[in-house]
């Protein structure tokens, strides 16, 4: 069974203004194994569980058209708001139901989406889409990001970051199991095109205020579940993680550069030509 979270308006809007899309050189990756298994022309991509829309904007140069979706309206709403490309449009559907005749799909991804779905069901749609030849791209990041600051001891810092990721660790949905890259490695495992890459450790440095790295771990589902059930806890926590980052790195002010250190993972799969 599909997950449906993420689908309130403020939490649309602090998906667009907080949360990472993938770093050119992953989009890099993923063109180029497209390139090597099906060659061009790039003339469909979809985009599923597209959120607000960070990932499949950067789809739009490289593909005739880019067709993003998503099961939340709310989502779909903020990211019509910043497509300016003529080539994007977003749809609302399930990932498990997308409206896509069969082999009709050069490249369907899911940045950081997959986890969410029924997946089982999602892959068996992706195939029916795919072009022979065509390709699935699921990408994905960890919780445990790190920071860094001028001279300011890193370790201090992340000891921090690593109390606020433990204490978010119990709010984390069952759905996810212990570990998101388990679920990907998994699905690698399961897919039996014989052309396919598995890359687990892909580290990109980020340069953002420390109030959006707040911002990106406060729009993460553990905890807006602790928000949920306990909004005093919720503030209180961010508050002393706030305060204790800020006092390590002895500045007043939220909006100072850190350097966020990212860990991305990710699977491609090739489908195969038919006979």
């Amino acid at each position: 069974m599909a997950h449906r979270l993420f689908e309130g308006k403020e939490h649309a809007a602090s998906y667009w203004k907080f949360r990472i899309s993938p770093s050119n050189q992953l989009i890099q990756q993923v063109l180029d194994f497209l390139e090597k298994q099906k060659g061009r022309p790039f003339d469909l991509a979809v985009d599923v569980g597209c959120g607000s829309g960070q990932g499949t904007v950067l789809l739009a140069n490289h593909f005739a058209s880019v067709v993003g979706t998503d099961v939340s309206p709310a989502q779909l709403e903020v990211a019509l708001e910043h497509a300016a490309a003529p080539n994007i449009t977003y749809r609302q559907c399930a990932a498990e139901e997308l409206p896509f005749g069969d082999s009709s799909v050069d490249l369907v991804t899911a940045m950081s989406a997959f986890h969410w779905f029924d997946r089982p069901r999602f892959l068996q749609e992706a195939q029916r889409i795919l072009k022979p030849r065509g390709c699935l791209a699921l990408l994905n990041y960890t919780i445990d990001m790190e920071l860094r600051y001028s001279d300011c001891c890193s370790h201090a810092l992340n000891q921090v970051c690593k109390e606020f990721y433990a204490a978010l660790q119990p709010y984390r949905s069952p759905h996810l199991g212990p570990s998101s890259i388990d679920l990907y490695r998994q699905a690698y495992d399961s897919i039996p095109y014989p052309d396919k890459d598995w890359q687990e450790s892909m580290w990109v440095e980020r340069p953002m205020p420390l109030s959006s790295y707040l911002g990106l771990v406060e729009s993460f589902s553990s905890y807006q579940a602790l928000l949920r059930e306990d909004p005093q806890e919720a503030n209180r926590l961010s508050k002393d993680i706030t305060q204790r980052l800020l006092s390590l790195m002895q500045v007043t002010s939220p909006d100072t550069e850190v350097m966020v250190r990212v860990r991305y993972f990710y699977l491609l799969a090739c489908k195969p030509a038919e006979d």
